[in-house]
């Protein structure tokens, strides 16, 4: 075989006629492999300080509110605050034990991924009321459900932020959605309606109200953290004047626009409009009433269709405040 010979400083090497050098990653690369770790270790860092705040929060509302005055909440975690008053036995090990099958349902319909951050989460929590001791804020019954609800709602929404869960309440939602084709909230109604009825046997009528009360406080909070301090309005506008509708959004209101070419049809003969602009914008619910405003001003017969939406990323709802 022919040899190509390459002089070096201080010695010769040969290399077969076919050889080819594999090329070095570029900058470009090495730049993105970079990023993408750093970005990575961001992501892991803010999951588990929100996983930790969740847990810390929980515990506190579980300790200094809600295990005193031996009220309940919904889901898992309601089924170890009973189990706890009925039985007995400390808050740390039922937690873990009654959220341990939902842990192993999570692994068969989501995933190992979730499934460790489910184990880490709850067993934290666990540690977290072992270990640390959390004082007894108040013994007023609205304001003990009222905050420990609050307390506890943050600490479940917080985690769910983080990617993790300290109640898996939701897993079998979801396992017996796929399988009944019911909703999910629906399933989940129906299992804490079965937990309250639970309660008013075993800790009577009035824990049991309260307890309702701090299943409220604590769904709600877990709603507002999960979807967001602001509430986001997807506008879906069809109107003739759309490029004024469009220049208004973009000038005066300082959101971005979607422009979808359409149709219109109507009629028994089904009259179609070719060439229709239909504009997409999502606003903030404050924006909501000066967006309709300044439509009626452009074309009062514009046809508007709102959606609420959960949150929002990237694009220029979060990135530009509006114009007044």
């Amino acid at each position: 075989m022919e040899t190509i010979t390459l002089q070096m400083s201080d010695s010769n090497h040969s290399f077969p006629a076919n050889f080819q050098a594999m090329p070095a990653p570029s900058a470009y690369r090495q730049a993105k492999k970079m990023y993408r770790s750093r970005k990575g270790f961001y992501q892991g860092a803010r999951s588990a300080a929100l996983i930790i705040v969740g847990i810390f929060s929980a515990a506190f509302g579980l300790r200094s509110f809600l295990l005193p005055s031996e009220f309940i909440d919904g889901g898992a975690t309601g089924i170890s605050l009973l189990l706890t008053g009925v039985l007995h036995q400390p808050i740390s090990l039922l937690i873990l034990l009654v959220n341990m099958p939902f842990i192993f349902l999570g692994y068969k319909q989501i995933g190992q991924a979730f499934t460790i951050r489910a184990i880490l989460a709850i067993g934290g929590l666990s540690l977290c009321l072992a270990l640390f001791d959390f004082p007894t804020i108040t013994n007023d019954k609205l304001l003990v459900a009222v905050f420990g609800g609050f307390f506890l709602g943050a600490g479940i929404g917080f985690a769910i932020r983080g990617g993790g869960v300290l109640d898996g309440t939701e897993v079998l939602a979801i396992y017996l959605s796929r399988k009944t084709g019911t909703t999910i909230g629906d399933i989940i109604l129906v299992i804490n309606v079965f937990i309250f009825l639970t309660a008013v046997y075993f800790l009577g009528v009035e824990k049991a109200l309260y307890s309702m009360l701090t299943y409220l406080a604590a769904s709600k909070t877990v709603d507002f953290l999960i979807e967001g301090i602001e509430e986001y309005t997807g506008v879906t506008i069809i109107s003739r004047k759309s490029q004024e509708i469009r220049e208004m959004i973009t000038e005066k209101l300082g959101r971005g626009v979607t422009i979808y070419q359409g149709a219109g049809g109507y009629g028994k003969q089904g009259y179609v409009r070719d060439d229709t602009e239909i504009i997409f914008t999502v606003v903030t619910r404050l924006e909501v009433s000066k967006l309709r405003s300044e439509i009626d001003i452009i074309d009062a017969d514009a046809f508007v269709v709102m959606h609420s939406i959960k949150d929002t990323k990237g694009g220029m709802i979060k990135k530009r405040a509006h114009k007044h």
